[in-house]
């Protein structure tokens, strides 16, 4: 049963707002994650006539001036409101024009302030690079966790492992095919179609589509680039998969981690240890239907996800028969974590690493302690 909760970004968006600073807020994050709904959260302990929310969803884009026509409209009320555009790539040049209506706001010490927020994370960031360098602030949001899940949907530990992570299909919980179709039809097809190739030049679709469903079959395991291109029912060359797996990280669906390595030019030359950032990716791979060692790797996949909402730096560790499943780095912290999911490992690994980097901290994440592992980190 659905209930509200308040997500982790709405906290840090409200702490923003409140110390008035000039950047533009920017939400940021993949399809179907409440970006939406927390904006709004927000937005309802503000006086309504203090803000002016809209979105530039429609059957066509909205033109360049309409993003200055709206921020008129807001000073008609007031000088001190708080403008939010929803579905922000759908107006044509926004980053220009934002720009432009930020640029005038410091000239004149306006203190309007802007929340911007969409669907199409690739080209918000393309934007965001190519014109507001220095102007903004990013909220990032993810995929749901296991805590959110359960606060607002109840899920258990084993339903979250198959289901976790887009909130939306979870009143599919007991239909597995109309849960299988919602993955694929309104989030990878989605994203895949709508947010990656109508924006980047890639020769073939299919391909395309094929290496997602490949990568993310591989999901919490390290991978050559050669294997990956010998899977894949095409020509092509490692550079080929590289740019796939970029795309596919920028639109928020994966994260390529390298193995940890004190020099980081042979960090990034090592194969890359394939991370869905959330469950599903990994699940719809199988259909749903987890075995146990796959239900293992779908809890080391779990861990991970929570390890990429952290500030720091992501990495794996492999030397001859030693392996840990995650190193984790900040500042001068290092953490060597190693997930307990029922496959065989060397027991010694941990150990090994330690001997190597005796700075690190190690830790055994299992099920029983997986709430509260992460405030070790911290």
């Amino acid at each position: 049963m659905k209930n509200s909760i308040k997500l982790s970004f709405v906290n840090r968006l409200e702490d923003s707002i409140k110390s008035k600073n000039d950047y533009i807020q920017v939400i940021i994050g993949p399809r179907q994650v409440g970006k939406t709904t927390g904006a709004l959260q927000f937005l309802e302990g503000q006086p309504k006539e203090k803000y002016h929310y809209i979105s530039a969803d429609g059957l066509v884009s909205q033109p360049t001036y309409w993003l200055e026509e709206q921020w008129n409209l807001l000073q008609s009320k007031t000088s001190d409101g708080i403008l939010v555009i929803d579905e922000i790539q759908k107006v044509e040049n926004w980053s220009e024009s934002a720009k432009k209506i930020w640029d005038q706001k410091k000239l004149k010490k306006n203190k309007t302030q802007m929340i911007l927020l969409g669907s199409s994370s690739i080209e918000i960031q393309k934007g965001l690079s190519e014109s507001l360098t220095g102007r903004f602030q990013l909220h990032q949001v993810h995929q749901w966790n296991l805590d959110e899940s359960i606060k607002a949907y109840n899920l258990s530990l084993e339903e979250f492992l198959i289901y976790g992570g887009y909130p939306g299909s979870y009143i599919f919980l007991n239909n597995k095919m109309e849960w299988l179709k919602y993955i694929r039809e309104s989030i990878i097809n989605t994203v895949i179609g709508r947010d990656i190739l109508s924006l980047s030049r890639v020769k073939s679709p299919a391909l395309f589509k094929q290496a997602f469903e490949l990568a993310c079959s591989y999901g919490g395991q390290e991978i050559s680039y050669n294997k990956l291109l010998g899977q894949l029912q095409d020509k092509g060359n490692v550079e080929l998969i590289k740019h796939y797996l970029e795309l596919f990280e920028g639109a928020f669906l994966i994260k390529s981690l390298f193995k940890y390595s004190a020099k980081k030019v042979l960090s990034k030359s090592s194969s890359p240890k394939i991370l869905p950032l959330c469950q599903s990716l990994y699940s719809v791979t199988l259909d749903a239907d987890l075995d146990l060692s796959q239900r293992g790797r779908a809890f080391e996949i779990a861990v991970g996800n929570e390890l990429v909402r952290l500030p720091g730096h992501l990495h794996y560790w492999r030397e001859g028969n030693y392996e840990v499943d995650y190193i984790y780095s900040f500042g001068k912290k290092l953490f060597a974590i190693e997930v307990k999911s029922g496959r065989k490992k060397n027991q010694k690994s941990l150990q090994n690493f330690k001997e190597k980097f005796p700075n690190a901290e190690t830790i055994l994440v299992e099920p029983n302690n997986f709430h509260d592992f992460i405030d070790r980190l911290k």
